[in-house]
């Protein structure tokens, strides 16, 4: 046997010259003219021979070189001594040698005119030492440098199933189907069973790359190549983190513009806010919610499973968007409509009201046994006449008041005449349909190879399994449908005077948090409304104030080092005489006086006390992976224990602030509640969009903005309490880091 040459690729997409650097870059990796496997050897079960034998066993068309300076020979063809005794120039190269070696393999490939390489070796910045911090560190100068496309280091190589190129050392048997999907993630154990879950439910893995360490190559750079490929529908992704916020976003957009779902699993153990935890909002804004706010809004599904990620990814893949959300099903059983009709409700979806035509064509035919509605059970009457039951199920279809139709079945395990006649016709009516037609199973049940083929057979219908999972997959693709193609860039809105308040007063902090006094100021600049309020020095000082502001007031005590005033007994209500006034000022400082840690009082705020209909809480955190998000939700007290707070990304405008408050049960109670009046949400409104602007033009100097509570009536919203943490040294050392 010999060393194969190469010859040219068939002529599929390639990107256009206006394509960006990387998806030109990852195209070559992903359709190279040759492969050479440097650190081939044939030491039995070892990584080289295993891909080796895979790229042989799938038939990859190109040319396969095997690189080793110690050998003549190696797997019964000819092995080279450098890249400059190949037949041709190197395309795409698999680094295979050890990691100290890794770094000059990649600079002799790119001046030999590689365009592309995948480092399978280990040993770089998962080991901790100093040694592998440093080779880490050269790896990486040396790919920028090179501007060769690399994934790796430590990691499993690549899926191209058009190329029949499979440099991976997964012994399983895989389909080299061109199919629709497109997986990249870091972690290569999860990457390959992702891929191995969606063959085993016959759906067809185009792309699968495993990215390991990202010294080159990171997710969101696949993200984007597999969002320009005309043969990718679905873009399924893994990741531990997010290094680089704005690459994220960006290839989140071009998704979005291609009408391509990305569906990720995403671990949740991050630092998320940091020194953000000292207020409420960073400890309620956690790393996965904050994921969660700013790549909904670019049209990111997260399965929370890695069951879910294979369930959403099937039902995207074989079911086009729906217009609305009108939920219609057919059954043969009245348990499993219940069963059904429990399952969607519980996620806020909803069977709609059959058309009239609709409801008198199925009773006409069906008559007893059967319940006539929506869900249908088409009962005895259909299981007795299978063409009973394919006709409720074209009625169903041909419902126009119907967005989605869902029928309770499941694929047959081994070859059944009459089902497998029934699938075909219902795939077939599912071609023309304007509408998602969806098997769902009730249970999870094994596919045998015959189900494989069968599915493969019946490209319309998407077939589902466990009843909770399909719910969720359902429900993903009814908001994914009503998104908006592309998320305007909302820029901060705020005034030039807000800014340079905004600047002067992180100029001049000195602690790891402004007091209440600045905090509102800053505050006020940036158009949230606070109340009527003044620092006292005295009981004499507090009685003046309280006199000109108007009984009754609260008294607070004002220190930058005291963040939660009420939980050291700093906050008096329901001043209404002087005497109160006197008393409230001598309590307040005699416990602070107490406290083991000594701080350092600024004075005690006496404020005005607004009756408020309700608490809110108004808040803004920023987060280490995802940069800032705002907070709305149910304030006061007892806001850990609520938690009913929804999360955005910074900045927003209006309609988005009202979309978010929307999202609570705070925002039901805002809008008016069983015949309750409606209280001022314009003035939330303003301050959402003000902490949105704050959290923008502060860059990364702020860690969180606590505005809890914010109280609300009909006539007004103000923010009665303020604390805003630094992201400065002092911050990080009161955290704790």
């Amino acid at each position: 046997m010999e060393a194969r040459s190469s010859h040219a690729t068939s002529g599929k997409w390639s990107p256009p010259s206006h394509a960006s650097s990387i998806v030109k870059n990852i195209h070559a990796m992903l359709h190279p003219r040759n492969i050479v496997l440097v650190g081939a050897t044939d030491k039995p079960g070892n990584y080289a021979e295993r891909i080796w034998n895979n790229l042989i066993k799938y038939k990859f068309e190109g040319g396969l070189y095997p690189l080793n300076s110690k050998r003549e020979t190696i797997w019964g063809v000819p092995c080279y001594k450098d890249f400059a005794s190949l037949p041709e120039k190197p395309d795409h190269v698999l680094v295979l040698v050890p990691a100290r070696f890794a770094v000059q393999v990649i600079r002799d490939a790119a001046a030999a005119g590689a365009r592309s390489a995948t480092i399978v070796t280990s040993g770089f910045s998962e080991l901790q030492d100093d040694e592998s911090q440093k080779l880490a560190a050269e790896l990486q100068q040396a790919i920028r440098e090179t501007g060769l496309a690399v994934t790796g280091p430590n990691c499993l190589g690549n899926l191209s199933a058009g190329e029949k190129l499979f440099t991976n050392i997964d012994d399983r048997v895989v389909t080299m189907e061109e199919g629709p999907v497109a997986i990249a993630g870091q972690s290569g154990a999860i990457v390959m069973a992702t891929r191995q879950a969606l063959e085993d439910r016959g759906v067809g893995v185009g792309y699968m790359v495993t990215t390991g360490n990202e010294a080159g190559l990171e997710t969101p750079d696949l993200m984007t190549y597999f969002a320009a490929d005309p043969s990718i529908r679905v873009i399924v992704v893994y990741l531990e983190g997010v290094r680089n916020t704005k690459a994220f976003r960006e290839a989140c957009k071009a998704a979005r513009a291609a009408g391509k779902p990305v569906i990720a699993l995403k671990l949740g153990a991050s630092e998320g806010g940091r020194a953000a935890a000292m207020a409420h909002t960073g400890a309620l804004a956690g790393s996965i919610e904050t994921f969660d706010a700013i790549s909904t809004r670019e049209g990111v599904i997260r399965a929370r499973g890695m069951d879910e990620l294979i369930e959403t990814t099937e039902c995207f893949v074989h079911a086009d968007l729906p217009k609305g959300a009108r939920l219609a099903a057919v059954t043969l059983s009245g348990g499993k409509r219940g069963l059904l009709i429990d399952a969607f409700s519980s996620a806020g979806l909803n069977f709609a009201q059959l058309s009239r035509s609709a409801s008198d064509k199925l009773a006409k035919m069906l008559g007893p046994g059967s319940i006539v509605g929506n869900p249908l059970d088409a009962g005895f009457a259909a299981v007795v006449d299978p063409s009973v039951y394919m006709q409720s199920i074209k009625i169903m279809i041909d419902d126009p008041d119907t967005d989605i139709v869902i029928v309770d079945s499941e694929l047959p395990k081994a070859p059944h005449e009459l089902r497998e006649r029934n699938l075909r016709l219902v795939n077939e009516m599912a071609s023309t349909a304007s509408k998602p037609v969806i098997y769902i199973s009730a249970m999870s049940i094994g596919f045998t190879e015959f189900t494989k083929g069968l599915r493969r057979s019946l490209p319309h219908i998407a077939v589902m399994q466990g009843l909770d999972r399909a719910v969720g997959a359902i429900k993903a693709l009814i908001e994914y449908a009503s998104l908006r193609k592309e998320v305007p860039d909302i820029v901060s809105s705020s005034s030039a005077s807000a800014r340079a308040t905004l600047e002067r007063t992180l100029k001049s902090a000195k602690g790891p948090a402004l007091d209440e006094v600045t905090s509102k100021k800053l505050l006020k600049a940036y158009g949230i409304p606070v109340s009527k309020e003044e620092i006292a020095r005295s009981a004499t000082d507090a009685v003046k104030i309280a006199r000109k502001i108007g009984f009754p007031v609260v008294a607070k005590v004002v220190s930058a080092e005291i963040p939660h005033k009420s939980d050291i007994g700093g906050v008096v209500l329901n001043i209404n005489s002087p005497a109160e006034v006197r008393k409230a000022f001598d309590e307040i400082t005699a416990r602070a006086k107490k406290l083991k840690n000594k701080p350092k009082l600024e004075g005690i705020l006496i404020a005005q006390q607004v009756k408020a209909e309700l608490e809110l809480v108004v808040g803004a955190a920023l987060d280490a992976e995802m940069g800032p998000v705002v907070l709305f939700g149910t304030g006061g007290v007892d806001i850990e224990l609520m938690k009913d707070v929804a999360l955005a990304g910074a900045p927003l405008d209006a309609a988005e602030a009202r979309e978010l408050i929307g999202r609570t049960k705070a925002g039901v109670k805002l809008r008016g509640y069983r015949g309750k009046p409606a209280l001022h949400e314009a003035s939330v409104v303003k301050a959402l969009v003000g902490l949105a602007n704050m959290m923008a033009d502060a860059g990364t100097r702020i860690a969180s903005i606590d505005v809890n509570p914010f109280l609300i009536n009909t006539r007004t919203g103000v923010a009665v309490d303020g604390l805003i943490v630094l992201n400065n040294a002092a911050a990080e050392k009161a955290a704790g880091h």
